[in-house]
């Protein structure tokens, strides 16, 4: 998994986005790729909710179930 990660991202931001200034640019932009990636993108195993909308509603439903003992 690490590794398609690691080619999503570098086919999405670091070939596609490219040339590069300097290393703060690059690292701006990894930055801001992985908030986008982990909250905002829209994921089809998920039903096309992005994850962190997807993880709110998980812990909203395990607060309103009660858990047997």
């Amino acid at each position: 998994m690490a590794e398609a990660l690691n080619g999503t991202f570098k086919a999405e931001l670091i070939e596609m986005q490219g040339p590069w200034k300097d290393v703060d640019q690059v690292e701006r932009a990894i930055f801001q790729w992985i908030t986008w990636y982990n909250e905002e993108r829209l994921h089809s195993a998920l039903d096309y909710v992005p994850p962190a909308e997807h993880e709110e509603a998980f812990w909203r439903s395990q607060e309103q179930t009660p858990q047997s003992a």
